[in-house]
């Protein structure tokens, strides 16, 4: 079967950074545009960068934009989301989700077909 997995979050203080990573299995990880997404208690899951299969298009919604950095690495089928400069209001269950199809705009989560299980990223002092 198929797997995404996240890694990497945990507690946080303000203004510290964490890098999340996503690794894929059982698939050709190389063909899919993967995305990042999170959720915080209450509220809608939020789409925030999404990285083409080859990593030559990238797109960030507003909100994390000049703090996060999506990349991959094909050979080792990791997506990773650097996010620097952390906030409170960035607290949430991060997720990666695969997408059979271009990174063209910011993710919508309906666009992705599988899901990893999440990583919780808290941002607190």
């Amino acid at each position: 079967q198929l797997q995404l997995v996240e890694s990497g979050g945990g507690l946080v203080q303000p203004g510290g950074s964490l890098r999340l990573s996503c690794a894929a299995s059982r698939f050709t990880f190389d063909y899919y545009t993967i995305g990042w997404f999170r959720q915080a208690p209450g509220k809608e899951r939020e789409g925030l960068s999404c990285i083409s299969s080859s990593g030559g298009t990238i797109t960030y919604a507003d909100s994390v934009k000049g703090r996060f950095t999506i990349s991959r690495d094909n050979a080792k089928r990791t997506v990773y989301l650097q996010m620097n400069s952390l906030k409170p209001e960035d607290t949430a269950v991060y997720y990666c989700a695969r997408r059979n199809y271009s990174c063209s705009d910011v993710p919508r989560p309906t666009m992705y077909d599988y899901w990893g299980q999440g990583t919780q990223v808290t941002v607190s002092a």
